[in-house]
């Protein structure tokens, strides 16, 4: 008979009442001093539960190598062998902890050398700006002074212009810790906020776009440059902003079928309008290099509050932050500019040397805490807001790209430019999907999610939409839209709350709205 524990005869053999099993006593009862189980049932055994057998002693056998000096020597040298084969093992074990042990050593003290280094040239460049301050006259309280002498009609005191200083060389706060952390306590809120949010249910179902269509044609822009250039939607209050080639942008009134108010000022077309729902704010940038902020009247009529030259090229792309407190700009001059949206300042302006020509669209991620931008030369980069710093390329588009999006979930966007839009997965950084509706010649010159992250509109020769999907699902197309300006070019398309309307601009100098039918019939 055998221990169930050892596998061995026992000295002392017990028998256990619960399983019938056979154990060395000493072996069981240490078991059930530690555990109180059964070692090889598991279940509940305790010392009572064993009895023990009377078994005549018996020698025990020695093992075979035991019964000659040769076969003991072979044993020997067998343990022999282990035991420095251990010792060996632990010495390279801690030679190699003795490596690691060095090279972090060496990492945190380059590490402490690089932070000192960097201190001291922050506490130079620190003398230098208090040196600077005393010498130019012209500081930010002042420049601020001189945006805000901008008056109704969008024009300044010339003289006062004369005075600022180049943008190359005028002072910039940067971005500061305080306006960082409120960046960070945005997003910390809307990420959790985006965990909880529940798509709404007032969104357009998939069989209503389908039956969507053309409701109305609204001529807002002058004759001698038709061409609706860019749209956007306020979030709440039904309003329509336009940019044209005419140099003008203009506030539409959906429900009223009416314009507001025609934003007169800017000197060359109008590239880029967005609504700030704070303070009723509209922000215009323009082929004329400035970018302008206008505030609503209680009449509805919209004045120009600041006028912002710090660019030296067309400003192809404004976007607004998510906090509404900020407000980025892009440049075909190969710079972007962060601004304060009270004062009109612009905190940083960053320029990045690997730019061979200039941005030509831009769209702050969701959270507000990356950048991204399009560039001519077919490039989207990827900025951090707080360090300024680029952190992702990405490259596929044959030309210029014309539009960015991301989508509300925070993973996607959408680059449209030649070659039709490409969807991009940012958690890992790939292209995993391409629209190609049009041909090689032909751009695709908007691109826009809808707010709950649903639907996909491009436009480009037509309007198109899609239901959007995840990285390995088809992203089936819903509607088809033909292009009933004439014109072959549809230049922007935006999507009204819920995905309840489509706007779209043309070259044609009309707004169009599509919607469904039932709607129209209602109204």
């Amino acid at each position: 008979m055998f221990c169930a524990i050892s596998g061995s005869t026992p000295e002392e053999p017990v028998v256990s009442k619960r399983s019938g099993l056979l154990f060395e006593k000493r072996l069981v009862e240490k078991h059930i001093a530690e555990y109180g189980t059964c070692p090889v049932t598991g279940e509940s055994l305790s010392t009572d539960d064993l009895v023990p057998v009377k078994t005549p002693k018996a020698v025990k056998l020695r093992p075979l190598q035991a019964a000659s000096i040769p076969g003991m020597l072979g044993l020997f040298q067998n343990e022999w062998d282990a035991v420095m084969l251990s010792n060996y093992t632990l010495e390279q074990q801690l030679h190699t902890a003795r490596q690691e042990l060095s090279h972090a050593l060496y990492q945190h003290d380059a590490a402490c050398r690089v932070i000192a280094r960097l201190k001291k040239e922050r506490d130079e460049a620190r003398a230098l700006l208090a040196q600077a301050d005393r010498q130019i006259p012209m500081l930010p309280s002042n420049l601020a002074a001189v945006n805000a002498s901008a008056v109704s009609n969008g024009k300044r005191d010339l003289e006062r212009d004369d005075e600022l200083p180049p943008p190359s060389k005028r002072i910039r706060q940067g971005i500061t810790p305080e306006i960082i952390k409120e960046l960070t306590d945005c997003n910390a809120m809307l990420s959790s906020q985006r965990k909880k949010r529940q798509i709404s249910s007032t969104l357009a179902p998939v069989e209503a776009l389908e039956r969507y269509t053309q409701l109305s044609s609204h001529p807002l822009h002058k004759t001698n440059k038709p061409g609706i250039l860019c749209a956007d939607i306020h979030p709440s209050k039904g309003l329509i902003s336009t940019g044209g080639a005419d140099a003008n942008a203009v506030v539409f009134d959906r429900s009223a079928g009416q314009i507001i108010s025609t934003l007169s000022g800017h000197t060359k077309r109008v590239t880029s309008v967005k609504f700030v729902a704070r303070d009723d704010l509209l922000l215009t940038g323009s082929a004329d290099k400035t970018v302008r902020i206008w505030q609503a009247n209680e009449d509805g009529a919209y004045n120009c509050r600041h006028v912002l030259k710090d660019h030296t090229a067309e400003v192809h792309a404004v976007t607004v932050h998510a906090t509404n407190n900020y407000f980025v700009t892009a440049s075909m001059d190969k710079t972007w500019c962060f601004y304060d949206l009270s004062s009109g300042l612009c905190l940083t302006q960053v320029n990045d040397p690997g730019i061979e020509d200039g941005y030509t669209s831009a769209a702050f991620h969701p959270d507000g805490l990356i950048l991204g931008t399009g560039t001519t030369e077919s490039l989207v980069r990827i900025w951090d807001v707080k360090t300024q710093a680029n952190v992702a390329k990405f490259d596929g588009h044959s030309g210029a790209v014309t539009d960015i999006s991301f989508s509300e979930n925070g993973y996607f966007l959408a680059t449209a430019g030649y070659g039709g839009v490409k969807l991009w997965d940012l958690r890992k950084l790939k292209n995993f999907r391409t629209f190609t509706p049009y041909d090689s010649n032909t751009p695709t010159n908007s691109v826009q999610f809808d707010h709950s992250g649903s639907y996909l509109a491009i436009a480009g020769s037509d309007i198109r939409v899609y239901q959007v999907a995840s990285v390995k699902q088809e992203w089936n197309s819903i509607k088809t839209f033909p292009d009933l300006s004439g014109t072959g070019k549809a230049s922007c398309v935006r999507f009204g709350p819920d995905a309840t309307y489509l706007a779209v601009g043309t070259g044609d100098r009309n707004l169009r709205i599509f919607g469904s039918p039932d709607a129209a019939s209602e109204a």
